[in-house]
């Protein structure tokens, strides 16, 4: 193996998981990671969450100066790379220089989704994606204001629930039937429940008809003809993954850039990780995941391929939510036909709310859902793993810890 220069373009959270996975298995040749940020690689989880209600006190540097230094990794930040040329197997930056790579990964992560009839408004309304955009939220989340949310997926109800926690009232309004769309409709009702018990008005299956401004103040129309009056808006209605750069180089793009299962694109020698990349899956279909854990696994799948490495066995997929004081961790198969559920998820019965929630298909574990039983993650990775057969008698009894079931 004659691999001189890796170049990583995005300096997120694939790219920097590339990095310690490329060093952790002994590349010792060049990386260069390029940054069109002014910052070093974050974590972005805590973007709607900590560094909202707690900025100060929130740590989100994944790699600092010093350990990118130790690591031995150039860091190129505020220079963007504007083209990539495969023939050439290089990058030319927005200053015009030019940077060889005999291996390249694309970890440049995604842009929201725009909502031009909000957009149109300009002043008081916010996304999320980065930490600009949540530092900028700080002031707008005080005591009292009208805090107007667009969309029920996961960073919409994180957000209700730290404008919830800065005493805002909180508005929340979703295209769809229900909440958290990908979920089960058990663990959707759930948080309904929850946020409007926490004094969300949540309002679903609404389009917005209309956007004005009202002095300082943001009237939104609803097809309903109903009018929601706000001192900011804020919306998250998914992504759009930055996949220019690949579609001028030439390689296979969909919505995202497709990836076979060494997260190669269709060129050999450049690789896509994170949630610019939508990857092949055993079943033959090209998926894209949005998750802390994805990103991280798919860059630890980019280094081993390129150092000549075996892939481990793949891990059902997991990712977490924490909204007040309830943590939510999921793990495999949300579209699960079958559910049963180990405990009590009756906040008005129980007011320590915990609860597990076992996924099935035809009798097998495909899925579980922890709610405030961090403990049980481990045994539901497990069981979903095997493809155990569910015992109710034995999963269901709250008596034994389910340490002791597996």
């Amino acid at each position: 193996m004659n691999i001189q220069t890796i170049v990583i373009i995005g300096a997120g959270q694939a790219g920097a998981s590339a990095i310690l996975e490329l060093r952790n298995n002994k590349y010792d040749g060049k990386i260069i990671l390029i940054g069109d940020e002014s910052h070093l690689p974050y974590e972005r989880p805590p973007l709607s969450k900590d560094m909202i209600l707690r900025p100060e006190q929130t740590k989100i540097e994944i790699l600092s100066q010093q350990k990118l230094k130790d690591l031995g990794v150039e860091a190129i930040q505020g220079n963007a790379v504007v083209r990539i040329e495969p023939e050439q197997y290089q990058v030319i930056l927005k200053n015009g220089e030019s940077i060889h790579y005999d291996k390249l990964l694309l970890a440049t992560g995604g842009a929201p989704r725009r909502l031009p009839i909000l957009d149109a408004v300009g002043k008081h309304v916010y996304t999320l994606r980065n930490l600009e955009d949540s530092q900028a939220l700080v002031p707008v989340f005080q005591a009292g204001k009208r805090i107007l949310l667009v969309g029920g997926g996961v960073i919409g109800l994180e957000l209700a629930s730290s404008a919830r926690f800065k005493d805002c009232q909180v508005t929340l309004i979703e295209q769809s039937p229900m909440i958290m769309g990908r979920s089960p409709a058990i663990i959707s009702q759930f948080l309904l429940d929850e946020h409007r018990n926490r004094g969300v008005d949540i309002h679903l299956n609404v389009q917005i008809a209309n956007v004005t401004l009202r002095g300082e103040e943001i009237v939104v129309i609803l097809e309903s003809g109903e009018e929601l009056i706000a001192d900011a808006v804020v919306y998250g209605i998914g992504i759009v993954p930055n996949a220019q750069l690949a579609i001028d180089a030439g390689l296979d793009v969909d919505f995202a850039i497709k990836v076979n299962e060494n997260c190669q694109t269709s060129h050999p020698d450049i690789y896509a990780a994170g949630d610019v990349a939508t990857q092949l899956r055993a079943d033959g279909n090209y998926a894209r995941i949005e998750t802390w854990e994805n990103a991280n696994n798919q860059a630890g799948t980019f280094a081993r391929h390129v150092m000549g490495l075996a892939q481990p066995k793949a891990n059902p997929s997991w990712f977490w939510t924490d909204q007040y004081d309830i943590n939510f961790q999921f793990v495999g198969d949300m579209s699960a036909k079958e559910w049963h559920i180990r405990g009590n998820m009756n906040p008005q019965e129980d007011k320590n709310v915990g609860f597990t929630l076992f996924g099935l298909d035809q009798g097998i574990v495909v899925a579980g859902i922890a709610v405030n039983q961090a403990r049980d993650v481990r045994h539901l990775k497990k069981l979903v793993s095997s493809s155990s057969a569910f015992d109710k008698e034995k999963l269901l009894d709250v008596s034994i810890e389910l340490r002791k079931l597996i």
